[in-house]
C-alpha cells in the first residue's frame, strides 16, 4: 500500500519526537519505506529530523540520508557530531558516501574517515576524494566485483560470494588481469551454466564498454543511453579497472541538468524550492524580470519614436501584440530545436549553414501562413490599407526570430556558455525589442504617402 503523507499524521510524529517516545518512533518507521521516512524528515525541523534518524538503523539511516534533498541534508548534518555521522556513512556505497562527506568541512571529513570502522571504505572514499566534480570519477562508486581472467568457474563462484556482501547490486562481473587491467565482463548466466572446472579466459566477453576517470559525466550519460547500460566500468589511462557508474546515479546526473536547464529557460537565476523563503524566491527570478522590464521600456521608446505613424494610421497599434508575441513565440520554438540538437551528440553533425539554411526555409513557410491569416484581419476590422504592412511584417519578425534563435544558442555554445541562456526572457525581449522596430519602420515605409 502506498504510503500518503498527511498533517494529522506528521503531528503524530511530532508529538512522538516532543516526547521522546523512541519506542513508539521507531514501530511507526519500522513500517515505512526509507523514501517515506525521507518525505517525513523533509517536513520536519532540523532537530526533529536529527533526533528521528539517530533512532533508525544505521543501515537504513545511510539511504536515507544518501538520498536526501542535498539543501535538507546540508542543514540537516550540521547537528551531527562525526562520530555520530561515522556509522551511516560506514554503510553508504563508496560514492553516496563522497557525496555526503564532500558537503562537510575538512576538519568534520577527516574526523568521519578516522572515525570508519570499516577501513576498506575509507580506503575507497580517500580514492574517490580528489576527483573533481563533473567527470566520471566523482561519479563511480568503488563496490563491484572484479575476478581474475585465469580462475575456474568454480573458483570464480567462490570469489563472487565474498565480494557480493560489499555489492548492492550485481549488473555484471569484471573481468581483469593479474595488474588489474579490464578484459571485459562474464555474465551469471554464463558462470551458473559454464562447467565447473571451465576457465572465465574461454566464457568472458571481450566486447566492454568503458569509460575514463576524466571523461565529462554528460558523456558517461550518452554512453550508458546510448548502449542501454545499467553500470559502466571506470577505468585509469592504463585501462586498469578503478570503480563503476551504475545508471540510478547517471539519472540524478540527467535530472538534475534537466532541472538546471529548465530554471535557466524558464528565467530564473538560480535553484528554487517551493518551500523556500519569499526572499529567496524573489532574488532568483528578479534578475530576469528586471533584465526583461528593461528591454520592454526599450520597446516603448521605440514604440514612442514613432507616433508619427501612430498618429496617422491609429489601427497600427492593435497589431503590435501580435507581432511581440509572434517574434517571441518562434524564437522560443527555435532555439529549443537547437537546444534538443546539441544535446543530441551521438548524431552526424549539421553544419552551421546547414541549419541556418532549412530554419529559414521553414520560417518562410511560418511567416508567410501568419502574415496572410493577420493581414487578412485587417480588411475584416476595415483596415485593407494594412493588409501588406501587417503581412510582410510578420514574415519578416518570423525570419529575423528564426535567425536569432539559431544563431545565438550556437554562438554560446561556441564560446563555451550554457546555451540554454539563450531561451526564455532573452530571446522573447530581445524578439520584442527588434520585431516592433522591424513593424514600424515597415509601416513607415508602405504608408509613406498616407
Amino acid at each position: 500500500m502506498t504510503f500518503e503523507l498527511t498533517k494529522d499524521y506528521l503531528d503524530h510524529i511530532q508529538s512522538a519526537i516532543d516526547a521522546s517516545d523512541d519506542t513508539l518512533l521507531r514501530t511507526e518507521m519500522e513500517e515505512l519505506f526509507p523514501a517515506d521516512i525521507s518525505g517525513i524528515l523533509d517536513e520536519l525541523t532540523p532537530e526533529s529530523a536529527h533526533y528521528l534518524l539517530s533512532l533508525l538503523d544505521k543501515t537504513v539511516g545511510a539511504e536515507i540520508l544518501a538520498n536526501l534533498d542535498q539543501t535538507e541534508r546540508t542543514a540537516l548534518l550540521k547537528l551531527f557530531t562525526s562520530a555520530e555521522l561515522a556509522p551511516f556513512i560506514n554503510q553508504m556505497d563508496s560514492d553516496d558516501a563522497v557525496d555526503v562527506l564532500n558537503q562537510q568541512p575538512i576538519q568534520i571529513r577527516e574526523e568521519v574517515i578516522g572515525f570508519l570502522e570499516d577501513r576498506e571504505q575509507a580506503r575507497f572514499i580517500l580514492d574517490l576524494l580528489h576527483y573533481e566534480d563533473g567527470v566520471a570519477g566523482s561519479l563511480m562508486q568503488k563496490e563491484l566485483i572484479r575476478i581474475n581472467v585465469n580462475l575456474t568457474v568454480n573458483a570464480c563462484i567462490e570469489e563472487i560470494r565474498q565480494q557480493a556482501e560489499d555489492v548492492e547490486n550485481v549488473y555484471a562481473i569484471y573481468v581483469v588481469d593479474d595488474v588489474g587491467k579490464l578484459l571485459g565482463l562474464v555474465s551469471l548466466k554464463k558462470i551458473v551454466l559454464a562447467r565447473k572446472n571451465a576457465k572465465i579466459a574461454d566464457i568472458y566477453d571481450e566486447d566492454i564498454v568503458f569509460v575514463e576517470t576524466y571523461r565529462p559525466v554528460a558523456e558517461v550519460a550518452e554512453v550508458m543511453q546510448k548502449y542501454d547500460l545499467d553500470a559502466i566500468p571506470v577505468v585509469n589511462v592504463q585501462q586498469r579497472l578503478l570503480g563503476r557508474i551504475t545508471i540510478d546515479d547517471v539519472v540524478d546526473v540527467i535530472t538534475d541538468q534537466a532541472e538546471e536547464d529548465i530554471q535557466v529557460i524558464s528565467g530564473l537565476s538560480g535553484e528554487v524550492e517551493e518551500d523556500d523563503s519569499v526572499w529567496q524566491r524573489s532574488k532568483v527570478q528578479l534578475p530576469w524580470l528586471v533584465a526583461g522590464a528593461l528591454g520592454s521600456l526599450m520597446a516603448a521608446t521605440v514604440i514612442n519614436g514613432f507616433q508619427s505613424e501612430l498618429g496617422k494610421v491609429a489601427a497600427l497599434a492593435a497589431f503590435i501584440p501580435i507581432i511581440g508575441s509572434t517574434g517571441g513565440n518562434v524564437g522560443i520554438q527555435t532555439s529549443s530545436l537547437i537546444l534538443q540538437s546539441l544535446a543530441d551528440t551521438s548524431g552526424l553533425s549539421v553544419t552551421f549553414g546547414r541549419r541556418l539554411l532549412r530554419t529559414l526555409l521553414v520560417a518562410v513557410i511560418n511567416g508567410l501562413v501568419v502574415g496572410l491569416i493577420a493581414g487578412t484581419y485587417t480588411f475584416i476590422i476595415g483596415e485593407p490599407r494594412l493588409f501588406f504592412v501587417v503581412a510582410t511584417s510578420l514574415l519578416a519578425v518570423v525570419m529575423l526570430a528564426s535567425f536569432m534563435g539559431t544563431v545565438t544558442p550556437l554562438l554560446l555554445n561556441k564560446i563555451g556558455i550554457n546555451p540554454a541562456v539563450a531561451s526564455g526572457p532573452f530571446i522573447t525581449t530581445a524578439n520584442d525589442l527588434i520585431g516592433i522596430g522591424v513593424y514600424f519602420m515597415i509601416a513607415q515605409w508602405l504608408l509613406a504617402e498616407v
